[in-house]
C-alpha cells in the first residue's frame, strides 16, 4: 500500500533537500545573528526580539505572496508550456515591488509611532535604527523571492540554495565585522546586524538576476523574459494567488509575531527568551517547508500534467516526510533543553525560561507538519482563498485568545504564552487536510 506513495519520496527529496538546505542556512544566520547579538548585550537581544517578532511577521508574509508564482510555474511545466514562463516571472517581480514599498509605507507608519506601544523607553534609541535597516531591505528581498519562487517552480532547486548560502556567510561575516566593529569598521552592536543584513539582501537579489540574464542555465528563459511584458491580467493572477497565501502566512506567523506584544508585557528577561524561542521554532518550521515547498511544486506539476490521482499520492508522502522531520529535531530539541539557552546567552535566567518554554514547542511539531504539508498541497492546487478562513480560525480565533488566557488568566507567563500554539497549528492542520480531501 505504501508503494504509491514511495515512488514520490525521492523527487521530493531531491526538490525539497536543496530548498531546506538554504532555509536551513537563513536560520543559521538567524542563529548567528541572536547569539552575536546576545553576547554584545541583553537589552540589545531584547530589542532585536521584538523588531524581528515584526519584520518576521513581513517578511513571512511577502513570502507567502512570491509562493503565488510557484503553482502557475509548476503547472505550465506540466503542460508543456515553458515559453510563457518568463511572461509570469516578470509579471511576479512587478507585483513583488509593489507589495515591498506598501509594505515600507505602513512599516514607516510603525517607527513614527514606536514610543506609543508602551516599550520600555531604553530600548527605544536600540530598535529604531534596526528596523530602519530591516524596512529598506524589503526591496531587495521580495525581488529575490520572485525568482527562487520561479527556480522553484520549473523544478532547479539548487541555484538557490548556493545564492542563499554564499549570502548567509555574507552576512555573517558582516556581522562580525559590523557588532563588535573589527579592524577598521565601525563598532556598531545592534545597528551593525541589521545593516549587514540589508547587504546580504541585496547582494541576493544581484546574484540571482545576473545568473538569470549572463549565464546559460536560463538563457531561455532570459530570451522570453527580455521579450515578455507586463500586463494587468497577469498581474492580477499573481495577486489573486499570491494575496490569499500572503494572509494565511501572515496570520500564521501572527500567531507567534502578535504574541510579542504580551511578551513584551512580562519583561526583559521574558523577550530575549522568547527570541531564542522563535529562532530555534524557525528552524524546525523551515525543514517542513522544504518539503512542502516540493509538495507544492509536484501537486501543481501533476495538475498541469492533467494527473490528478497523483496529487495526493505526492500530498501523503510528503506527510510521512515532514513527520519524520518533526521526531528527528524534536526529540534532540527536548533531550537538550537545558543547554539550548546557554548557547545564545550567558543569563541563566533566560536560560532556565528557554528550557520550559521547549515543552510547547515539542508538542506542536505534528500540528506544524500537518498544517505546513496541506497548506501548500492546496497552494499547487491554486485552492488558496480557503486558507484565509482556516487560517483566521486557527490563529484569530484559537491561538491568540489562548496565549492570553495560559499566559495571563492562568498566569502561565511566557510557557503559557506559548502553550497555545500546538492548539492553533493542529486546528490548521486538521481543517486544510478536510478541504484538501474534499477536493
Amino acid at each position: 500500500m505504501l508503494k504509491k506513495y514511495a515512488i514520490h519520496y525521492p523527487t521530493l527529496l531531491r526538490l525539497g533537500i536543496p530548498i531546506m538546505i538554504g532555509q536551513i542556512g537563513t536560520i543559521i544566520m538567524g542563529i548567528m545573528d541572536t547569539v552575536m547579538i546576545g553576547r554584545y548585550g541583553t537589552g540589545e537581544l531584547a530589542a532585536a526580539g521584538f523588531v524581528n517578532a515584526i519584520i518576521g511577521l513581513v517578511a513571512i508574509s511577502a513570502l507567502g505572496f512570491s509562493y503565488g508564482l510557484t503553482p502557475v510555474v509548476g503547472s505550465l511545466l506540466g503542460k508543456g508550456e515553458k515559453q510563457s514562463i518568463a511572461q509570469k516571472l516578470k509579471n511576479s517581480l512587478m507585483a513583488n515591488n509593489i507589495l515591498a514599498i506598501t509594505m515600507m509605507a505602513v512599516l514607516g507608519m510603525l517607527y513614527m509611532n514606536l514610543h506609543r506601544l508602551g516599550l520600555p523607553e531604553y530600548l527605544l534609541p536600540l530598535m529604531r535604527p534596526y528596523l530602519i535597516t530591516h524596512i529598506l531591505s524589503l526591496i531587495p528581498m521580495m525581488a529575490f523571492n520572485a525568482f527562487k519562487q520561479f527556480s522553484d517552480g520549473i523544478q532547479d532547486t539548487r541555484m538557490p540554495m548556493w545564492i542563499l548560502l554564499g549570502c548567509n556567510v555574507l552576512n555573517v561575516m558582516g556581522n562580525w565585522l559590523l557588532i563588535y566593529g573589527i579592524g577598521p569598521f565601525p563598532e556598531m552592536g545592534l545597528t551593525g546586524a541589521g545593516l549587514a543584513t540589508l547587504i546580504s539582501r541585496f547582494a541576493m537579489w544581484v546574484t540571482f538576476a545576473c545568473i538569470f540574464h549572463f549565464t546559460n542555465r536560463y538563457k531561455t528563459y532570459s530570451k522570453d523574459f527580455l521579450k515578455a511584458h507586463v500586463c494587468k491580467e497577469d498581474l492580477r493572477q499573481m495577486f489573486r494567488i499570491g494575496f490569499p497565501v500572503m494572509l494565511q502566512m501572515g496570520m500564521e506567523t501572527a500567531s507567534f509575531s502578535l504574541s510579542a506584544f504580551y511578551v513584551g508585557w512580562l519583561g526583559t528577561t521574558a523577550m530575549a527568551a522568547h527570541q531564542i524561542m522563535l529562532t530555534i521554532a524557525q528552524l524546525c518550521y523551515m525543514l517542513y517547508y522544504g518539503m512542502s515547498a516540493a509538495v507544492a511544486v509536484q501537486v501543481s506539476y501533476y495538475r498541469g500534467a492533467g494527473i490528478l490521482r497523483e496529487t495526493r499520492h505526492v500530498a501523503f508522502a510528503g506527510l510521512h516526510l515532514n513527520l519524520l522531520l518533526g521526531l528527528l529535531t524534536a526529540v534532540p530539541i527536548f533531550l537538550l533543553r537545558h543547554e539550548v539557552g546557554l548557547w545564545f546567552t550567558d543569563s541563566a535566567e533566560v536560560a532556565a525560561l528557554v528550557a520550559v518554554v521547549v515543552i510547547p514547542l515539542c508538542l506542536y511539531q505534528f500540528g506544524d507538519a500537518l498544517q505546513c504539508t496541506y497548506c501548500n498541497a492546496l497552494r499547487g492546487m491554486e485552492d488558496v482563498n480557503i486558507l484565509i478562513r482556516i487560517a483566521f480560525i486557527a490563529y484569530f480565533i484559537v491561538s491568540l485568545p489562548l496565549g492570553y488566557l495560559f499566559g495571563f488568566t492562568m498566569r502561565g507567563g511566557l510557557w503559557g504564552i506559548w502553550m497555545a500554539f500546538p492548539f492553533g497549528l493542529t486546528t490548521a492542520g486538521i481543517l486544510y487536510l478536510y478541504r484538501f480531501l474534499k477536493r
